[in-house]
Formats: C-alpha cells, sequence, structure tokens
C-alpha cells in the first residue's frame, strides 16, 4: 500500500505528482529543486543551489520518518556537467558513509531553469 508524503517545507509539486511515497519500509522522492519554500525563490549560484535542494530534500525526509542517512540511491540531474565538482562537494557534505548509490546526468533544461534537480530513495528509520 502507498502512502503520499508532502511537507511545506520543500517545495510544493507543480504538477499531477506527489512530493514523495512511501511503500513499505522504503520512500521515494520526486525531483527535488532548490527553490526556497518560504518565498519561492531560487538561489544564484550552483552551490546554493545544492545546498537548498539537499536541505529540501533533508525536510521531505524527515516528513517521510526518514532522514539522509538512509537514503540508498539518488539520481542528481544537472545543467551544466562542469558544475559536477561544485555540486559534488555540497553532496559529501550532506550524504554520511555510507554513501548512497548515485547516477549523475546532465540536462538541457531543467524546471524553473534550476541548475540541478535530486530524486532519492530512502529506507524509514
Amino acid at each position: 500500500m502507498k502512502k503520499v508524503i508532502s511537507t511545506d517545507k520543500a517545495p510544493a509539486a507543480i504538477g499531477p505528482y506527489s512530493q514523495a511515497i512511501e511503500v513499505g519500509d522504503m520512500v521515494y522522492t520526486s525531483g527535488i529543486i532548490p527553490v526556497v519554500p518560504e518565498t519561492g525563490e531560487i538561489p544564484d549560484s550552483v552551490e546554493a543551489q545544492a545546498e537548498q535542494a539537499f536541505k529540501n530534500m533533508g525536510n521531505l525526509l524527515n516528513a517521510a520518518g526518514s532522514d539522509m542517512a538512509n537514503v540508498v540511491k539518488t539520481t542528481v540531474f544537472i545543467k551544466e556537467m562542469n558544475d559536477f565538482g561544485k555540486i559534488n562537494e555540497v553532496y559529501a557534505k550532506h550524504f554520511p558513509e555510507p554513501y548512497p548509490s548515485r547516477s549523475c546526468v546532465e540536462v538541457a533544461r531543467l524546471p524553473k531553469d534550476v541548475l540541478l534537480e535530486i530524486e532519492a530513495i530512502a529506507l524509514k528509520k
């Protein structure tokens, strides 16, 4: 049985999808972009966008009864592969070892023209 997870501490869904879905002991997030939920603003630099996206992810996982330490898989979509190193530095600060498995792909465009989007699969605590 699936359960919808939502929080106002992460960007609201802007289409026909849920912020996250819980199935059993697993949580599957939708793509999370670096929008400040309270204001709708998007930070300027790729590092600040990465920080905001991971903050949003942590808030969503907390709403689901999980956290960053319980993430087992991420997919990171980035607008510019040359930003990989900068994003990777921020990524490493938010996930404890052992790090989750990860895919990272460069894409032509992301919602609201952000520089990155991240999704995750996590275990519940």
